[in-house]
């Protein structure tokens, strides 16, 4: 069936705080050739590309909108982006200009963001400004880190690397034939040079330059890393981190959508519904099983609680990995289920939703900014611009992360976990008081999301916002495969190469696409 409409969304969408609401209804079908489990961003590109390739797809998603992390509620007049704020990759040859392209749906309505970032040390010293202009971020960087740029130019040597290598859509890690043949097809003489640094660090990088001793730089650099990497300088992998230290300047750029995130599925969303594509929402899935050589059988609950099944040759698991051990049971095999049990839990996030009257922020407020505060912890806040459908004239959306562990969320008593709840907002509201030069008075909305809020709106594993990790130990060809070890069954999202971010999750979709379109005796490139 089609697509349902963004705005219904966004009629009916809860926020991270509470339950999902119900949508739908489901029935039996013959034979699919593929089932996608997870309507975020990775699962919508992946059920678009597959329906553009004739086959018969179904997604299925367990909230009543899509978007995952990506997807955005309202409380009033108010819109609020619940986890991701930026997009990346919608730049001329970039991932998600080239997938709208190759989809024949027009891209989101953007605009780049200059700076991408602004990150205050809180040091006594003036702001770092992310400029999109690369002389103008090279100016800046050598003011803020004199002495620095051996390290920087080190990094665009990885990144011009890295970046032409991703372009020619490799498979990592291999565990095919095919699968290695995608990947030295894409590398070239400076991949190979470059590799010599696989398992190196960001950390490593400022040694091999003289900078180790930096220290200011080196907080720049953890504080930056941990958003895109979940790791910072010292456990983030070279090759991963000098790319994203590059991504917000031209000819690449960090994108802010009209509108709100969630105008990124809504276009994904139509792709797949006029390639013939079938949505399903509400649907959530809790099992996953072989029914015989090359079918799947998916089984769960609609609205009402009412049973469903979907029956395919392919399944495309959209989701964290450290779900499949609950969907697939007894069938997962046991080396596969001890590997991703030995993966460190990914990050928790407490995200404060605010609203304030525009005037009342400083003059030229960001629309991203980066604050490193002690008590609750590094900040990361996104402003609503003037006129981009997220707050009423005159006013402004302030939405500001943290991260924390996510586990002990879960296993509070009610009181406590109220308590805690309380005493984080109030810290985190301090934060952005303190360092916005906001008065307590001055907030017209006011709400904070926890694990426990984004385990009950994702459906990822205790409220998890982030991926694996792109430690040296998980990145690249040490990382977990798309193709798992069960025929028919692959991932994606931001567990899978290359990581985390709206361009990584929708790389880790065309990879597994293609890879499931092979299996199938077809092919996909995107121009």
């Amino acid at each position: 069936m089609p697509a349902v409409p963004a705005a219904q969304h966004l009629a009916v969408s809860p926020s991270p705080a509470d339950s999902p609401a119900t949508d739908s209804s489901s029935r039996d079908a013959p034979l699919l050739d593929v089932t996608v489990i997870g309507g975020g961003i990775a699962g919508l590109t992946a059920a678009a590309l597959l329906a553009r390739e004739g086959l018969s797809v179904r997604l299925l998603e367990a909230h009543s909108q899509t978007g995952g992390c990506a997807g955005t509620f309202r409380r009033g007049g108010y819109v609020f982006d619940v986890g991701a704020t930026q997009v990346a990759g919608l730049e001329p040859g970039g991932i998600h200009e080239r997938l709208f392209h190759h989809l024949g749906v027009e891209a989101p309505a953007a605009s780049p963001l200059d700076p991408g970032c602004v990150v205050d040390l809180c040091d006594g010293q003036p702001p770092i400004q992310l400029w999109r202009d690369p002389e103008r971020w090279r100016q800046e960087r050598q003011r803020q880190f004199p002495g620095s740029e051996r390290f920087w130019s080190l990094c665009a040597v990885l990144h011009e690397a890295n970046w032409s290598f991703a372009r020619r859509d490799p498979v990592l890690p291999p565990r095919s034939l095919w699968d290695l043949g995608q990947l030295l097809g894409a590398l070239r003489p400076a991949n190979l040079a470059c590799g010599t640094l696989t398992l190196a660090s960001v950390s490593d990088l400022l040694c091999l330059s003289g900078c180790g001793s930096d220290q200011r730089l080196r907080r720049f650099l953890d504080l930056q890393l941990r958003l895109y990497s979940q790791e910072p300088a010292e456990g983030t992998a070279a090759l991963y981190g000098a790319s994203v230290l590059s991504m917000a300047q031209a000819p690449l750029g960090l994108w802010h959508l009209q509108g709100s995130m969630q105008a990124l599925s809504e276009r994904l969303e139509t792709a797949l519904a006029v390639q013939g594509g079938e949505l399903l929402l509400s649907h959530r899935v809790t099992s996953l099983k072989a029914a015989g050589p090359k079918v799947w059988c998916v089984r769960g609950t609609e609205a009402g609680g009412r049973p469903f099944t979907s029956c395919s040759g392919d399944v495309v698991v959209a989701l964290p990995p450290q779900s499949l051990a609950d969907l697939l049971g007894e069938a997962m095999p046991a080396a596969y289920r001890q590997r991703i049990s030995s993966f460190p839990d990914p990050s928790g996030a407490l995200v404060f939703y605010g609203a304030v009257e525009r005037a009342l922020l400083p003059a030229e407020c960001p629309a991203h900014l980066q604050i490193d505060c002690s008590d609750p912890g590094s900040l990361f806040v996104s402003v609503s611009r003037e006129g981009d459908g997220r707050a009423p004239a005159g006013q402004a959306t302030v939405i500001a992360s943290v991260f924390t562990p996510a586990r002990h969320w879960m296993d509070m008593e009610r009181e406590a976990y109220a308590e805690a709840k309380g005493q984080a907002m109030a810290q985190i509201q301090a934060g952005l008081e303190r360092n916005l030069g906001l008065d307590a008075t001055a907030w017209r909305h006011g709400e904070l999301a926890t694990p426990r809020g984004f385990a009950r709106w994702t459906g990822r594993p205790f409220g998890f916002v982030g991926g694996l990790g792109q430690h040296p130990s998980r990145f690249g060809p040490f990382g977990l495969a798309s193709r798992t070890p069960l025929p028919g069954l692959w991932l994606c999202g931001d567990s899978i190469h290359p990581g985390e971010g709206t361009a990584g999750v929708t790389l880790s979709a065309l990879m597994a696409s293609r890879q499931l379109l092979q299996a199938r005796g077809r092919s996909l490139a995107l121009p």
